[in-house]
Order: C-alpha cells, then structure tokens, then sequence
C-alpha cells in the first residue's frame, strides 16, 4: 500500500519500521521540525523519527505548520492509498484528512474512548488503571473521536512507569498497525463509532501536574511517581530545595512508632528505601531521587550523603 507516515517521538518509531519491514510503500515521511531535544539551550536535533527515515532513506518533510497549503499540495502529490499517523504533533486540517482514499489511520495509546489527548499513557497510570492497550482508528475532524478499527489490550505492570509502558506499547501498536493495514486493503474491517459517553480526556502533563500532595494515599502517590517518569518527573520540596522523584512504591512497613502520629509528608524512616508517612496508615517507599544540581541517587547515597534526615518532612511548596 502507498503510504505517507506522520510522527515525530521515540513512540513512532517501531510502527515505521513495521511498516517499512511489512513491505508499504512509504512516500514520505512527514516529522516536526529540528529543534533542541535535550534542553532548551541545546543545539537543534532531528526527531527520532526524521533520523530512522533517513537511514532508510524514505523522503521526510519536516514543515512548521501542516496546513501550509503548499505542505498540503506535496501530500496530493506522493498519491497516498493511506497516511498513517503516530504521535505526530500537529492536528490535520480537512483538506489533509481527505487526501487518501482509504483515510488516514492513527495509532492512539489507549483503549478509546477512554484517555483521548496528547498523554494517555500518564493519565492511565495516573488514574490507578490495571489494563490498556492501543487503538487504531480512522481519523475525523475531532480529537481523537474517529471511528474505531481495531484494539489491542495489555495489562499494566505493578511498577511500571510511563515511559516504559509507552515502550511497551509502541511495540504492541506497530503490530497492530501492519494487521490494520492489511485488513483495510482486504476491505475486511467493519469501523464502529465510540462511544462518546465513556470517553475522558487525557491532556498533556504541565510541571505542576508533578507536584505531590502528600494527604493522599500511598497508592496515588506511588502512581502519580510513575505516571510523571520520565516528565515531568513527581517532586517535593525538602528543606527549601525541590527534589524530584524517580522511583516509588507503596511500603508493606507497618511497625508502629512511638508517639504521636506522623504528619503526611514526614521521613519515618531510612536505608534502602526512603520511608514517608502518606494518608491514613499508608507509607511511601522512595527508592530513587535527585536533588537540584546532582545526579540521581538511590535511597541509601541520599542517606549516606546526609541529604535526607528522619524526622523531617517534605512539603508541598516552597517556603514563605
């Protein structure tokens, strides 16, 4: 099938190379443009998707905006039977969403309806879900709202974060992608609407979205850690300084301590792990954490580098 593929992260990646592998003809594959990836202030960098088009030397277009009509007049031109779009970055106007006559076909990271948006992957674990999957749709006009073609459920693992359950479902996407193809060209998939009912929304993550709030349960705060790895990373604020969190889990600890109850937030306790009172009688295990201007650390160098102190408590904000 004559395909044009549209995508630009990490995520995109295994379903072009499915694709290329399973024999598409890719036109062209259309990226966002370089810019700096590591840091604002670090030189400008092709998107992991441009670098594996190049080395497989399939023609990329990488334009600021899409609706640029001239963008939408190359797109006529490449013939597309389909395009194909993986975490592209930009909404398609109408006049692209007609071009192929087979539709264009995106590879969403959730079971839709449920988590429509930029982050479904955060926002599932955020939301303590214990299984989700990958979607196929025919894109419309909406977001996220097409027809549904084909789906495919994992479970979520206990402590998994969400950068490796978006690995994970890449993977399990780039398959479900050739198996979606092929039917479409077979004319053997019958597309049914979602839903709109059941649907949520799953909005990109802010900064602020990391912020713990240690009256919560362990479990929340356990997945909200997971959820906002590898951005934008959970965080406290620990003698005045924010301290970002990278690994956590709920602690099975239950001795009870002398005296009057812990306050949420508080360090009750430090070796392996950093043990910190949450709501009612939960307690949060820290296992890995980093401190302004340090690399991260286990529980126990934080420990041994005098960093964290029993008895002191972790707030959520700054002081003053």
């Amino acid at each position: 099938m004559r395909l044009v593929f549209m995508g630009t992260p990490d995520f995109a990646v295994p379903a072009l190379d499915a694709l290329a592998r399973a024999g598409h003809d890719i036109r062209t594959v259309v990226t966002q443009p370089d810019r700096p990836r590591r840091s604002r202030s670090s030189p400008a960098e092709p998107s992991p998707v441009k670098r594996v088009a190049q080395e497989r030397g399939i023609p990329v277009l990488a334009p600021e905006s899409v609706r640029d009509p001239a963008v939408v007049e190359q797109l006529k031109g490449k013939g597309p039977d389909a395009m194909v779009v993986v975490a592209y970055g930009q909404i398609l106007p109408p006049e692209i969403l007609a071009i192929p006559p087979r539709g264009c076909i995106n590879l969403h990271a959730s079971l839709l309806p449920k988590y429509r948006g930029a982050a479904p992957v955060a926002h599932a674990i955020m939301a303590g879900e214990k299984v989700t999957g990958v979607t196929t749709m025919k894109m419309d006009r909406g977001l996220d709202t097409g027809d549904i073609l084909m789906q495919r459920e994992c479970a979520i693992g206990l402590t998994e974060t969400a950068g490796e359950l978006s690995a994970r479902l890449a993977v399990l996407g780039a398959d479900l992608l050739v198996e979606t193809l092929d039917l479409l060209g077979r004319g053997a998939l019958e597309p049914r609407k979602q839903k709109s009912d059941e649907a949520t929304l799953a909005p990109s993550l802010a900064r602020a979205d990391g912020r713990i709030d240690w009256s919560r349960s362990s479990q929340e705060i356990a997945d909200r850690v997971r959820a906002c790895h590898p951005w934008p990373l959970a965080f406290s604020w620990l003698r005045g300084v924010p301290v970002s969190l990278h690994r956590a889990e709920v602690s099975f600890e239950t001795r009870r301590l002398q005296g009057p109850r812990p306050a949420p937030g508080q360090i009750i306790g430090a070796g392996d792990t950093i043990l910190v009172q949450c709501q009612g009688d939960g307690r949060l295990d820290v296992l890995r954490l980093q401190f302004p201007g340090r690399k991260v650390m286990s529980a126990r160098e934080a420990l041994n580098g005098r960093l964290v102190r029993i008895g002191e408590t972790f707030a959520q904000a700054p002081p003053g």
